[in-house]
């Protein structure tokens, strides 16, 4: 495929998914969080939609969260961006060469991605940040159209068990699986097909905020990435 006619697919996919109203409790979830956002976000205008996938056409790893955050994607539109667990994927995205700044603020904030492709499972916001395994199913053909559009990418970064599951589900319904079923991990890897699966703790602040993922632990799953999707090596900071 051509980088135009990836370009093209990937543009009308964003539509689709923008436009989507599949779930009712999503629906109405993301509606509500925006109507009465936060004192720190007040007046503020919020997407309050489905977040599509952002980075790089041409991305050789991509990575797979959970779900947007009632404020982070679900305010600002970009899947990872205005929240705390954005702060510390970008930072480390930076520090592995696969991004063009460290903070990611804003749709139109000039953040770029190399050599890599960031979604999440569900793409609307959920109440407690727990889709439901309906929700998961609705959004999962998403995930499998870019896989298909993103045809560079043999590097699968899950970020939590979430996505770690949801991941394999997709590959399953490409018709690649792996006997027995892989177990998520910290540091995880897996063999699926052409695909390389590879386990990360999620940048919740759950997790960073407690040490049980660290930037250096982040930093050694990205250069680990690097090197299964044939990327140059770089020295981290």
């Amino acid at each position: 495929m051509d980088p135009a006619e990836r370009s093209r697919r990937l543009a009308r996919l964003d539509a689709e998914v923008i436009a989507c109203r599949k779930c009712p409790r999503l629906v109405e979830w993301r509606e509500r969080v925006a109507a009465a956002p936060p004192a720190r976000f007040a007046g503020q205008a919020y997407w309050a939609r489905p977040v599509p996938g952002f980075g790089d056409p041409a991305a050789r790893i991509l990575l797979v969260g959970l779900a947007p955050a009632a404020h982070g994607g679900n305010r600002t539109g970009r899947v990872f961006t205005g929240d705390r667990s954005g702060d510390f994927l970008f930072a480390a995205l930076h520090r592995a060469g696969l991004a063009n700044r460290p903070v990611s603020l804003a749709r139109d904030d000039g953040l770029a991605l190399q050599d890599a492709y960031v979604a999440a499972l569900v793409r609307c916001a959920p109440p407690a940040n727990m889709p439901t395994p309906a929700e998961r199913e609705a959004c999962l053909p998403y995930l499998l159209r870019e896989l298909d559009i993103l045809e560079e990418a043999r590097l699968i970064i899950a970020l939590g068990q979430f996505a770690w599951d949801g991941a394999l589900r997709a590959l399953g319904a490409l018709g690649w699986t792996a006997r027995p079923k892989p177990l998520f991990g910290h540091g995880a890897e897996a063999s699926v097909g052409p695909y390389a699966l590879l386990g990360c703790y999620h940048p919740s602040q759950q997790n960073t905020f407690t040490g049980r993922l660290t930037p250096a632990m982040l930093d050694a799953v990205l250069r680990r990435a690097r090197d299964l999707a044939g990327l140059p090596p770089i020295p981290f900071p």
